[in-house]
């Protein structure tokens, strides 16, 4: 059993860390740190900045957490682990990918504090005790986000509201949408090809295909470069844009251009409201719980924990991991309903997100396919995904694996 050391507040005044800066007064114990790559002003950090909170604040911990924001993938992260881990914390998370390296070497100097992180590949194969990976199914999400980009995409074109560039064909039986990826790492194109695979899925019962042209920025925060990209994504006849990417720049350029828009991490609704249809995001709440709870009690915590939808029958629950905002003013008529069918479809089991039947690879269906999944320095393909049909997604580890470039998505990188 992990040696677990109960901690007790300070009876003095004391001061706490947040948004990257210490601020002057006498030393305080915590028991919860939290690393971020950026600040509120990232709707990816916020999203977990939120979660922590709340699960700080139901555990009744909310005085004994500190976070840290604008932490680089370097140096500074061990460094903020170190620091954290003198400020008496007994469990660590950090949120971004690149400060897995610097999580694990503070694990491996502190074997009585627990070090957590999200999106990262190292826990299962480092068996490193005190060291944790952990993400969620959020492909269901993305892909029931695509479902209602569908919906949107099949209203649009019936009522006649669609430009002409809007369509690949003269036929105008193929519909072309974007979308802004931050890097081409398998958890962006896990995520676009779910979603994707979700808008194909709606236009499919209406006969219509779809193509979707993805620009990448080469870095998760970025709005200049997001709010570029989507306006040439635009420009080149994109009807709908959704996006992986932290920053506001995609959802306000849609709201410019009057382009409707999926987003990623929570509703911009506010900041958009003629144009924004809905959003999926990851929420951190049931597993920061776990998390807090496990290193007070001295219960092990999964090496490599993955949630899903919640056990809810609406498409807007969030007992689960998995959750979608509420419906913006810009979605179509029977979205709703269409998202609680296809959710419902998803949890029995009934509809699977990866369906190999349901695309193809150079115009074949895929039976086999090694995916790197116990990555190495090279990234060498080591596991079979392929598993009844249905690429086995966060099913032999947490982080996203799937790495297909599946036809119906073009990449602009490489397009001539």
């Amino acid at each position: 059993m992990k040696k677990i050391v109960s901690l007790a507040l300070s009876a003095m005044l004391a001061t706490t860390m947040v948004a990257g800066l210490a601020s002057c007064g006498e030393d305080k114990t915590y028991t919860i740190g939290l690393i971020c790559l950026h600040g509120s002003e990232s709707t990816y950090d916020k999203n977990f900045i939120d979660a922590m909170k709340t699960a700080a604040k139901n555990k009744g911990l909310e005085d004994e957490l500190t976070i840290v924001t604008g932490i680089p993938e370097g140096e500074e992260c061990y460094d903020t682990a170190i620091d954290l881990v003198e400020k008496g914390c007994k469990v660590i998370f950090a949120d971004s990918f690149g400060h897995e390296a610097f999580m694990l070497q503070a694990a491996e100097e502190n074997p009585d504090v627990q070090f957590c992180h999200a999106t990262g590949t190292m826990a299962h194969t480092e068996n490193v005790s005190n060291f944790q990976n952990a993400f969620a199914s959020i492909y269901e999400g993305r892909y029931l986000a695509g479902v209602a980009a569908g919906m949107k995409i099949v209203e649009m074109h019936k009522a006649n509201t669609l430009k002409e560039s809007n369509y690949t064909s003269t036929a105008k039986d193929n519909i072309k949408i974007g979308y802004v990826g931050a890097w081409p790492y398998a958890e962006v194109k896990s995520g676009y090809t779910s979603y994707y695979l979700g808008v194909k899925s709606v236009l499919a019962e209406e006969n219509l295909g779809v193509t979707m042209e993805v620009q990448f920025t080469n870095s998760w925060y970025d709005e200049a470069a997001e709010r570029s990209a989507a306006q040439n994504l635009i420009s080149r006849g994109a009807a709908l844009i959704s996006q992986h990417a932290d920053s506001m720049g995609a959802p306000s350029a849609c709201e410019a251009a009057g382009v409707p828009n999926v987003s990623y991490n929570g509703s911009t609704a506010s900041a958009c409201p003629n144009t924004y249809i809905i959003s999926s995001r990851i929420n951190w709440v049931p597993y920061f719980e776990y998390m807090i709870d496990c290193t007070i009690n001295g219960k092990e915590i999964d090496t490599d924990w993955c949630g899903g939808l919640g056990t809810g029958s609406e498409y807007t629950d969030e007992s689960g991991a998995v959750v979608l905002t509420e419906l913006g003013s810009a979605a179509a008529a029977g979205t709703a309903e269409k998202l609680v069918e296809v959710r419902n479809k998803l949890k029995a089991g009934t509809v699977n997100v990866f369906d190999t039947t349901t695309f193809t690879v150079g115009g074949v269906i895929l039976t086999t396919y090694l995916a790197d999944v116990n990555t190495d320095s090279a990234f060498t393909p080591d596991t079979e995904s392929i598993i009844d049909g249905v690429f086995a997604e966060s099913k032999h580890r947490s982080a996203p694996y799937f790495d297909v470039n599946i036809d119906g998505i073009v990449d602009l990188t490489n397009a001539s």
